[in-house]
């Protein structure tokens, strides 16, 4: 299967979004969680236009997506201190195409795309189904926080990128 990865547009913000809701509901997370999420979920033509976001296609379709932010400054979010840094902030790949190398192939990207920019590494609030894969990509637990899913938590984690 050949996978190419490309600089996502605006107008591929439906897309996107479709996709992230559709790798959400593939866990069968509860209804009311997608509540809390919608807003997360949501890719916006300006959250494209001021992010890295890249897609990955296969055979033409976009099947998958990740972005990069830049957290300028530390903030609060309920209980959890955001760090300022770079963060993985979305890496979502649908359903038909999970397991498939699709996520694999988005995180090398990911990290070419880190070393040419002098990125040391990437910050990672893990989904608790995603923790197997972010092991084998070589990310490292930190430690677990709270999610916005009152009493659920999530694993931070980093991902190397460039040796010091």
């Amino acid at each position: 299967m050949n996978i190419m990865i490309r600089r996502a547009v605006g107008v591929e913000s439906d897309m996107l979004t479709s996709i992230s809701f559709a790798a959400k509901r593939y866990w069968k997370y509860p209804k009311e969680y997608f509540d809390v999420w919608k807003d997360e979920l949501t890719i916006t033509v300006d959250y494209i236009n001021q992010n890295e976001v890249y897609v990955a296609k296969v055979e033409g379709v976009v099947v998958g997506f990740i972005s990069i932010v830049k957290v300028k400054d530390d903030f609060q979010v309920e209980e959890f201190l955001i760090r300022k840094g770079f963060w993985l902030d979305h890496i979502f790949v649908h359903p038909d195409f999970i397991g498939k190398r699709v996520g694999s192939e988005l995180i090398s990207f990911a990290k070419e795309l880190c070393r040419k920019k002098n990125i040391a590494c990437l910050h990672i609030l893990s989904d608790p189904n995603a923790i197997g894969f972010y092991n084998r990509v070589g990310a490292q637990f930190i430690e677990e926080v709270p999610s916005n899913i009152k009493g659920r938590f999530v694993s931070l984690y980093k991902l190397p990128i460039i040796s010091t």
